[in-house]
């Protein structure tokens, strides 16, 4: 096991605090133990739609080799007509 010290803002030990106040948890491990997961499931997350939106932009650049290219004064009033209907 890797012993770690770490330095809290006065924010996050009262946060701390506060949730081992409650009861729900046994000890500050316990707590960052699971912020740690969130922070993992949420680096996941943030990973997936990068490579979602990316996939999406590719497929788009693909496409668009297909197309005419439209000048942006056309393009913009084509959305600014669907706007308005």
């Amino acid at each position: 096991m890797l012993v770690m010290n770490i330095n809290l803002t006065p924010e996050q030990e009262h946060l701390i605090r506060t949730k081992l106040e409650t009861g729900k948890y046994r000890n500050a491990e316990e707590v960052l133990e699971i912020a740690l997961k969130l922070f993992e499931e949420y680096e996941r997350s943030d990973a997936e739609w990068v490579e979602d939106v990316t996939t999406k932009i590719d497929a788009a650049i693909a496409i668009s080799h297909n197309r005419q290219p439209i000048d942006g004064e056309s393009f913009i009033n084509d959305i600014l007509t669907r706007f308005q209907k």
